[in-house]
């Protein structure tokens, strides 16, 4: 094992080390959840990585997410991301896709090859198909729930979706989900109601095509917790830890 995982190894043991480096997971969304999801699960040396997502680096990203800094505005996320597994883990076999995640797009993926799914993205069309697709490859999936507009880390817990309440994506994921019939999906939700924000985000904050859609507030410390929760699940149920 090499010694940068070695506290890891500690607690898990050299079998589980083994076992995570063997393990291919896919990260659906890079930014303030699943830049925190990859960061994580590079340090706990899972093998191989492949990272979804189409938007580059800007500047409000910055206040939170792990791979945004002035050195890294203007790149593809799955690019700035990939550069700091490789900074971690030059082992870690890393995929990049330059693309949303969308029913349209989907066929680009065969989920039979994952050991695990992480959904970090927040429109619900690309949600429902990646959750779908997981469930069809008999593959676990986990999904994160709303994290934009709430400003306590410690009220995010793990629940089965069809326990949640208070998160207006989950009520929205929960009837969708019921509607095709999936009757169990493991996420990360806040308890916490979302706050309105007190202020109009400026323009160069809002992604082309999406003006109608509200830009949401948010902090360094909720979608990182958000994020290092859900590593820590994909972790522990790859090596079957009763958490």
């Amino acid at each position: 094992m090499q010694s940068h995982f070695i506290r890891t190894e500690l607690l898990y043991g050299e079998e589980n080390m083994k076992k995570f480096a063997s393990s291919r997971v896919a990260v659906f969304g890079i930014g303030g959840v699943g830049g925190y999801v990859v960061e994580a699960l590079a340090r706990s040396g899972i093998g191989a990585l492949d990272l979804i997502d189409s938007d580059r680096v800007c500047p409000s990203n910055i206040n939170r997410q792990i791979i945004a800094s002035t050195d890294t505005v203007g790149m593809y996320k799955v690019d700035a991301a990939m550069e700091r597994i490789k900074a971690i883990n030059p082992d870690c076999l890393v995929r990049t896709f330059r693309t949303f995640y969308l029913p349209e797009t989907q066929d680009l993926f065969d989920f039979r090859v994952y050991d695990y799914v992480v959904d970090a993205i927040d429109t619900v069309t690309g949600k429902l198909a990646i959750i779908e697709n997981a469930k069809k490859a008999g593959v676990p999936v986990i999904s994160s729930m709303g994290a934009g507009n709430k400003i306590c880390p410690s009220a995010f817990t793990v629940a089965d979706i069809y326990e949640t309440s208070v998160c207006p994506l989950a009520k929205v994921m929960r009837r969708e989900l019921r509607k095709r019939g999936i009757d169990s999906l493991k996420v990360v939700y806040s308890k916490e109601p979302p706050l309105s924000p007190l202020t109009s985000p400026s323009e160069d904050m809002k992604t082309p095509g999406t003006a109608k859609r509200p830009v949401p507030g948010s902090t360094a410390f909720v979608p990182s917790v958000a994020g290092l929760i859900i590593a820590g699940e994909v972790i522990n149920d790859l090596a079957r830890f009763p958490v």
